[in-house]
């Protein structure tokens, strides 16, 4: 699962260590947030026509053309890498409509004794940012065009846990490495063995973490001291 995660530093920043454009309308509206939730408007690297690379908005929470109201993104933030190519929510995006999700890191709980759930903080060994798989989808309320305005929604995918992220969750947001972004933004490809093996669990040493605050449950909450490392009696 992946349900909070962090992208706080400059998206010109983001756009230089990607090959990317930034649109327009994400210059204006771009915001530093330690606490990205789902509905929350989100930054997804995608191709263009022309393959250049460009930084846009999404709202975090794919809502399938088919539906007839954006709730339903509220429950589909996440993807399995198991089922996305088949599962009808996702399939037609899978096929066609693949991004990236950009972040700083992500957060991810344990539950310790009594159940007690404690957050831990994840991020790149190297320090550089994250590119996470995922789909997006265009909807709009359905009735005609008088109905409302299109909303650019997205999920991300999340498959079994890397050794790294093992001893504290069984699942996480599938990270593309260089080449494998490479094939997951090709409008091109189009075969559905070669895509889902991309969204495998990385190589042993790729993240990092520790143990953060409890207060990043509260969505709102969102500041620096998220990323606060805290010590804890039993991790």
């Amino acid at each position: 699962m992946c349900g909070r995660y962090v992208l706080a530093q400059p998206v010109e920043r983001v756009a230089e260590y990607f090959g990317a454009t930034v649109a327009p309308a994400l210059e204006q509206a771009y915001a530093p947030s330690y606490n990205v939730a789902p509905t929350d408007n989100v930054i997804g690297l995608a191709p263009l026509p022309s393959g250049e690379r460009v930084l846009r908005g999404y709202r975090w929470g794919l809502v399938p053309s088919w539906a007839t109201d954006p709730s339903i993104g509220n429950r589909l933030f996440n993807a399995r890498a198991e089922t996305v190519a088949s599962r009808p929510a996702f399939r037609s995006a899978f096929r066609s409509r693949r991004i990236a999700v950009v972040a700083d890191g992500y957060y991810e709980w344990k539950k310790g004794p009594s159940n007690r759930r404690q957050p831990y903080y994840f991020q790149r060994a190297d320090g550089a940012p994250m590119a996470f798989a995922g789909l997006w989808e265009p909807w709009r309320k359905p009735g005609g065009p008088e109905e409302g305005e299109w909303l650019r929604t997205c999920t991300i995918i999340t498959a079994d846990a890397a050794s790294d992220v093992a001893a504290i969750h069984d699942r996480m947001p599938a990270i593309l490495e260089a080449g494998a972004l490479e094939i997951w933004l090709d409008p091109t490809a189009e075969d559905e063995e070669e895509l889902e093996a991309l969204l495998a669990p990385g190589p042993t040493g790729t993240l990092r973490y520790y143990p953060v605050g409890r207060q990043v449950g509260n969505v709102r909450n969102n500041d620096p001291e998220l990323l606060a490392k805290v010590e804890i009696a039993d991790s």
